[in-house]
C-alpha cells in the first residue's frame, strides 16, 4: 500500500486485526525486515510496517530527514488507517523515530519498545563520525553499506548468519545516496529524550544486545534505572531480530498482548 506525502509515495503495509502495533525499521533497513514476524504477530494484532523517508520504496522529501520528519510519516500512515492508539516497536534509528513520535503524540501511544536503540543523543564523537559517514557514502556507497551492515553483528555471528547478513546488505544497497545521507544528518541532530522515555506513562521496554557493537551497554542500563522500563537482554549484537530471532519474537509477543 502507498499514500502520497509531500509529493512522494510512502510505502506501508497493514495486516491483521486487534490492537495496532507499528514496527519501525532502522537505518539502512526497510519494512521488509519485519516480514518473518508478521504471520505470528498478526494473529491477534493489527501489524503496521512502514518504509521511512528515503528507505525501501519511500522517496526522499529533504536533504535532511530529522527524526521528527520520520515520525510525521508514521502519524500520516496511522491517520490514513484511522488508528488513534498504537504500540510502537523501533529498531535502532526506528527507536529514535518512535521517541520523536512519543514526544509529539504521547496520547496516541499505549506501548513503546526500543530495540537495540537509545534515548540519548549523539555524542560529540558520534556527530563527527556522522559527518565522516556522509563523506564515505558520497565517495563509495556500496563499500559504506557493506562495512556498516557487517559491523552491526557480533563478530562470531557474521559467519553463522552469513545468508541473513547478505540479505540485509542487498536491501540496504537499494537505498539511494540521498536517502542514506539525509538519515545520517537527521540522526546527528536528534534530541536527548532520556527524560521523555522515563516520564512516558505507557508500558515501556528496552531490548539490549549485551555485545552490541554500536551502542554502549552501560549507558543503556543507566537509562532504565529508577524507571518503569522493562529491560530485556540478549547475548548478541545490534541485530536482535536476526541474532536472537526466536527469543525476540517471544519477547515482542508478550509485550504486545
Amino acid at each position: 500500500m502507498a499514500l502520497s506525502y509531500k509529493g512522494k509515495n510512502i510505502c506501508y503495509s497493514s495486516v491483521g486485526k486487534g490492537t495496532a502495533v507499528v514496527l519501525i525499521h532502522g537505518f539502512l533497513e526497510s519494512k521488509t525486515m519485519w516480514e518473518p514476524f508478521i504471520p505470528d504477530l498478526s494473529k491477534r494484532n493489527q501489524i503496521i510496517t512502514i518504509d521511512l523517508l528515503g528507505h525501501g520504496k519511500t522517496g526522499c522529501v529533504s536533504s535532511i530527514h530529522s527524526m521528527e520528519d520520520m515520525a510525521e510519516v508514521v502519524k500520516v500512515v496511522l491517520s490514513e488507517l484511522k488508528i488513534s492508539e498504537s504500540i510502537l516497536v523501533g529498531h535502532s534509528m526506528g527507536g529514535y523515530v518512535a521517541l520523536a513520535f512519543a514526544e509529539k503524540y504521547s496520547n496516541d501511544i499505549i506501548g513503546l519498545c526500543l530495540m537495540n536503540s537509545t534515548a540519548e543523543p549523539d555524542t560529540k564523537e558520534k556527530r563527527i563520525n556522522r559527518d565522516r559517514a556522509v563523506d564515505a557514502v558520497q565517495k563509495n556507497k556500496n563499500s559504506f553499506v557493506r562495512i556498516s551492515i557487517t559491523n552491526l553483528f557480533r563478530p562470531k555471528n557474521r559467519s553463522i548468519f552469513a545468508r541473513e547478513l547478505k540479505q540485509v546488505k542487498d536491501e540496504a544497497l537499494k537505498i539511494s545516496v540521498d536517502g542514506i545521507t539525509a538519515a545520517l544528518k537527521g540522526m546527528k541532530i536528534r534530541k536527548d529524550r532520556v527524560n521523555l522515555l522515563r516520564s512516558l506513562s505507557c508500558k515501556k521496554m528496552m531490548i539490549i544486545g549485551k555485545r552490541d557493537p554500536v551502542l554502549d551497554y552501560d549507558s543503556l542500563i543507566e537509562q532504565t534505572k529508577d524507571s518503569k522500563i522493562q529491560l530485556v537482554e540478549f547475548p548478541d549484537g545490534h541485530m536482535s531480530h536476526i541474532e536472537n530471532k526466536q527469543d525476540f519474537l517471544t519477547t515482542i509477543m508478550h509485550f504486545i498482548e
